[in-house]
């Protein structure tokens, strides 16, 4: 079998937050004529990426073809958990023209590269390419470096010196290992915003990158894919802070699944997400919501004091329950202090 017979996959990668679930959105509704497969991990127990695509799937994209891999970072879980869920794809009646993997926000892309390596499966599929994703609004205010300019200045005066915060770390390695940049959330930011987020990633960046802005995840599906990078061989082009370890550990960061009641308000719901991102340092927040009165359900998602909630399916069959995940930094995780801001 040669290269030309092998299933493309796009990995897609972004820290929490960015876009990556919308992005896949407009992905499958724009297919280009190809059926694709969908393989979404997630930082945490409860899976709401998942749900929200499975809600998109149609002929191109049907909901057998959405698969879930939670509660486990995927690049620490190849073995167990990745190679087996694609070789479930693979094993598909109809064996999908592309897939898409969404990475959990925490995850580093270059381990899961790296997989692509393994005997099982490298005959049979090729790494597209690699798209991060980045809110651009958030790069501009240095929320993955504390002072960009002074890290920058270092970084020239000494090329072993790396700060290694949290946040940083899986930035740098996510941008790292891509092929194209997409600085998400544009219609959010002026140009001057998005210039020094352009600057940031630049600066970030290991070799020159096309670097898009993007509103909403829309962006010309042939853009994005039909890259051939073949980039489980480019490995080397692709540095990470963690070349040479065996493994990496997720324990700077935590994650709490919160249930409320009904709730009456949701512009109360959301002050009290908004007051999660000041006093309780959260990073993410995500999940469903039920209303009292209301037939569907609503969905939420934040992103530090930046919410949106919209409801977006009725609930069906499904419990009227209300359950919003958060994720923030270890020291940061708080049952009982992010329970009493949400009122649960």
């Amino acid at each position: 079998m040669n290269d030309l017979t092998k299933i493309p996959v796009t990995v897609i990668t972004g820290f929490l937050g960015a876009g990556k679930t919308t992005f896949i959105r407009h992905l499958m509704t724009n297919p280009q004529g190809k059926r694709l497969a969908v393989l979404v991990n997630e930082f945490g127990t409860m899976g709401v990426d998942g749900e929200i695509l499975k809600g998109c799937a149609d002929e191109n994209c049907p909901a057998e073809n959405i698969l879930e891999l939670a509660n486990g970072c995927i690049c620490c879980t190849v073995a167990d958990d990745f190679i087996p869920t694609i070789e479930q794809i693979m094993a598909l009646p109809e064996p999908p023209d592309h897939i898409l993997i969404e990475t959990s926000g925490l995850a580093l892309p270059k381990p899961l590269l790296k997989a692509f390596d393994w005997p099982a499966i490298r005959s049979r599929i090729t790494v597209d390419g690699v798209v991060a994703l980045a809110d651009a609004e958030a790069v501009a205010k240095g929320q993955f470096a504390t002072d960009v300019d002074a890290v920058q200045a270092q970084r020239e005066a000494d090329e072993s010196l790396d700060h290694e915060t949290p946040l940083s770390e899986v930035f740098e390695d996510q941008i790292s290992c891509a092929d194209i940049i997409l600085l998400t959330k544009a219609d959010l930011v002026d140009d001057a915003t998005m210039a020094k987020a352009r600057g940031v990633v630049e600066s970030e960046a290991p070799r020159s990158l096309p670097i898009l802005p993007v509103s909403e995840g829309v962006v010309d599906p042939r853009v994005v894919l039909g890259l051939g990078a073949a980039a489980e061989d480019d490995l080397d082009a692709r540095p990470s802070h963690h070349d040479g370890h065996h493994d990496h550990e997720h324990d700077d960061f935590d994650t709490i699944v919160v249930h409320l009641p009904e709730i009456d308000d949701p512009k109360d719901l959301e002050a009290r997400i908004e007051r999660l991102a000041r006093e309780a340092h959260a990073l993410r927040v995500k999940g469903y919501i039920a209303v009292k009165g209301k037939p569907m359900r609503m969905l939420v998602q934040a992103v530090g004091a930046r919410v949106r909630m919209q409801f977006d399916a009725p609930w069906g069959d499904r419990p009227r329950r209300s359950s919003l995940v958060v994720i923030a930094e270890h020291d940061h995780v708080n049952r009982a202090e992010i329970e009493a801001i949400l009122g649960a």
